[in-house]
């Protein structure tokens, strides 16, 4: 069982949509980001007006006290953004996710 995410990155204003290949682009750079913990089994990515739609597969979290699901998406693509020239100049740093936890 996987459980699923759903967010979006937003093109920094000025900025126009990349070529055919940006999707790909940031899912190359999502995944070079990843670390174990996160889990992610899948990515896909869809260009759309002014953004950029991410649909995350992951692993359920493991524990009791392992972070949810989408604080452990919230953190790879802060991570992934953080860490990658190509997305930070392509887009606006991602908001935080909304804990579920209460923290």
């Amino acid at each position: 069982m996987v459980d699923v995410v759903r967010t979006s990155l937003n093109h920094c204003p000025g900025t126009t949509p990349g070529p055919a290949t940006e999707a790909a682009e940031a899912l190359d750079n999502l995944w070079a980001h990843t670390v174990p913990e996160d889990g992610l089994e899948h990515a896909s990515a869809r260009t759309g007006r002014g953004r950029l739609d991410l649909l995350l597969l992951l692993l359920p979290p493991e524990g009791p006290v392992a972070p949810d699901t989408t604080d452990r998406a919230a953190a790879l693509v802060a991570r992934s953004h953080r860490n990658s020239p190509v997305l930070t100049l392509r887009y606006l740093p991602p908001a935080p996710a909304p804990s579920a936890s209460g923290h």
